[in-house]
């Protein structure tokens, strides 16, 4: 009879406050760049990206947090 072998896959170990935190702040600090650079580009190049002035308003006045 031929024997199967089973592999297991290892269990993620839960994440600390700290790397939740730090992942947290990446994201935060990432939207908060990513909203100032967009709120400097001009119509045409918002055109290209499919995005009008009255979008680009709303996404720049979100706070940082908010995704």
């Amino acid at each position: 009879m031929p024997q199967t072998r089973i592999q297991t896959l290892p269990l993620r170990a839960p994440r600390g406050l700290f790397a939740r935190f730090l992942t947290a702040f990446s994201a935060a600090t990432a939207r908060r760049r990513d909203r100032q650079r967009l709120s400097h580009l001009d119509a045409h190049l918002l055109r290209d990206i499919g995005l009008d002035a009255q979008e680009v308003r709303r996404e720049i006045a979100k706070p940082f947090w908010q995704p």
